[in-house]
């Protein structure tokens, strides 16, 4: 499932492409994703402007030029592919395909524009489409989620105040979007290896210190992987079709059996699953 930074990547492709362009005509091909994608939704964009595409947690945000907002949630495999009509050689994104033309399979939602067409493809329909009318609704939808990291609410003391009598362990936490919004499993392993957390360790018994680090590698650890492009373990691409890079950079994630790479560490990387998550981390310094 792409995760923060992914998701992010997308963003910033799609807000550089389709920015200030207005909706010709929307193509719906199967309605019946995670969410069943309404009647009225291509009625709904035809001829709006996308004022920009905004981003919260793994959510992308089409602002729309009559102050409402429709959203996109890839799920576990959705992508977006973008197609020139004049450009028949153009690499797009090639999720769980060999090929670098556009898909013919799962190809759901088709959004035209003057010179430009968007494609979104999703083999497993876990992805959904969703109209939003205002603002006030679009606040609505966000309120059970917890703050993004690069929030400023999102700090030592959000955080010591949160893991106070709590059981359970930090690495649920820091996927649990109701703590903070956009980390997932690939990352949560990568920020707890910085912060020198083992995963199974319990809330309750991290120190402000631990607390601060946590925050601190949180926001290094994120803007480095979109900094990178992502990370392509296995279909990620840009809209583009570029892979990340940030996987070159994994401390943890896939590496059981291998060394730490933390300087003068000489313990070995183990895999353990929990909460149905795989779990990479150090042995000796992770403690």
């Amino acid at each position: 499932m792409p995760e923060l930074p992914e998701v992010e990547i997308v963003r910033q492709s799609l807000n550089k492409k389709i920015n200030k362009k207005k909706v010709e005509k929307v193509l719906v091909r199967n309605r019946n994703l995670r969410l069943k994608i309404p009647k009225n939704f291509e009625k709904f964009l035809k001829n709006q402007k996308i004022v920009n595409v905004k981003r919260f947690s793994k959510y992308l945000i089409f602002n729309l030029s009559n102050k409402s907002h429709f959203l996109l949630h890839l799920g576990m495999s959705g992508t977006v592919h973008l197609v020139h009509y004049n450009d028949k050689n153009l690499l797009t994104n090639t999720s769980f395909y060999n090929s670098p033309k556009l898909p013919k399979k799962h190809n759901h939602v088709e959004i035209f524009f003057k010179k430009l067409k968007i494609v979104y493809n999703d083999p497993r329909r876990f992805g959904f489409f969703q109209i939003i009318k205002n603002d006030l609704q679009l606040e609505k939808k966000f309120n059970h989620l917890g703050p993004e990291p690069f929030d400023k609410k999102f700090n030592q003391k959000y955080i010591h105040f949160f893991f106070k009598k709590k059981t359970k362990n930090i690495k649920d936490f820091l996927i649990d979007q109701h703590f903070v919004s956009g980390i997932g499993n690939i990352y949560a392993n990568e920020i707890l290896f910085l912060s020198k957390i083992n995963p199974l360790k319990k809330a309750k018994l991290l120190s402000k210190k631990n607390c601060k680090k946590i925050v601190s590698n949180t926001k290094k650890v994120l803007l480095d992987a979109i900094n990178k492009g992502g990370s392509s373990i296995r279909d990620f691409k840009s809209i583009s079709g570029v892979k990340g890079d940030f996987q070159k950079d994994f401390k943890v994630y896939q590496r059981d059996g291998l060394k730490c790479k933390r300087p003068k560490c000489t313990g070995i990387i183990k895999k353990k699953i929990i909460s149905n998550r795989s779990s990479f981390f150090c042995n000796i310094c992770q403690i």
